[in-house]
């Protein structure tokens, strides 16, 4: 029992993260400055267990070291960054909610590049998720896709530009699950893991804010707000999730780890006024069940 409630405790921390993060957008913050932003405050947390990890960090091979970019690069850096570009396009409830993809995604690529087993049942329950995912996002792409007019709506191209974000986010994230694992079987702690991700997400960050094109910002409230996120979010999250997962069996975890995506949607519905309709909220759900029954079996 106190497992599940450190992961519901986790989820809560993880759904508040939009209170901070899309507020900041409306006020015309730019993603990649905020993006950045956290990393940089990230790194500095995770400084102590660089400083341990040094030695590790300079006898690393090459190949690791290309899984460090894949995970921190493509999956921290660009994830992140798809993510919240994609809050500014599209309702951020969907953005969330089409992440449980990223299961199918993690599950296909160990296939491929760990040579794990892929169980038949597996495409049973991800052509449900597919599914799911439609019908979230039928509503906003079809007024675009009816007839490929896409000039005589801009809404829609903002629709699909932001879906295609939040999906970018999804291969990103998933992708850097199956790096991780990589990793962790030669070696490296899971807090090593996290904070390699960080650094090497600020590395591949640092010359889009330096290329002269981003204002920065040196705003008090700005810097509060983004370590609030970084605290909330990334540290007690990952820190209640991880005490969680110490205490249950992964498929309850799997179980329990619903509450986030539920949590998100109450937070978003009540304070930020992001809707969702019938149809959505429907294939909302078929799109969790898939997921969940995917992470619980582990096809």
């Amino acid at each position: 029992m106190v497992g599940v409630l450190f992961v519901i405790v986790a989820c809560v921390l993880w759904a508040v993260d939009t209170l901070f993060r899309y507020p900041l957008l409306k006020l015309g913050e730019q993603a990649e400055f905020i993006v950045f932003a956290e990393h940089l405050l990230l790194v500095f947390c995770c400084l102590p267990i660089l400083y341990r990890a040094r030695q590790k960090i300079l006898e690393t091979k090459l190949s690791n070291i290309l899984h460090f970019l894949a995970i921190g690069g493509f999956g921290s850096a660009i994830g992140t960054l798809a993510f919240t570009k994609a809050f500014t396009l599209i309702n951020p409830s969907l953005v969330i909610l089409l992440q449980k993809l990223q299961p199918l995604v993690a599950i296909f690529l160990a296939r491929i590049y760990l040579k794990e087993p892929l169980r038949r049942q597996y495409f049973f329950w991800a052509g449900l998720c597919l599914v799911g995912g439609l019908m979230i996002s039928f509503k906003d792409l079809w007024p675009g896709a009816n007839g490929l007019s896409f000039d005589s709506d801009m809404a829609s191209v903002d629709s699909i530009i932001g879906y295609s974000l939040a999906l970018l986010a999804v291969v990103s994230w998933g992708s850097s699950t199956v790096f991780g694992k990589k990793l962790s079987t030669d070696g490296y702690s899971e807090k090593e893991i996290m904070s390699g991700r960080f650094l090497m997400g600020m590395i591949c960050l640092t010359p889009v804010v330096m290329s002269g094109e981003l204002e920065w910002q040196w705003a008090p409230e700005f810097w509060s707000k983004i370590f609030v996120m970084v605290v909330l979010s990334g540290l007690l999250g990952m820190y209640f999730y991880y005490q969680g997962l110490k205490r249950l069996p992964a498929r309850l975890c799997a179980l329990a780890e619903m509450f986030f995506p539920f949590c998100a949607i109450g937070v978003n519905w009540v304070f930020l006024g992001a809707t969702l309709d019938s149809t959505q909220l429907l294939g909302g759900g078929l799109l969790l069940i898939g997921s969940t029954v995917i992470q619980i079996k582990h096809y």
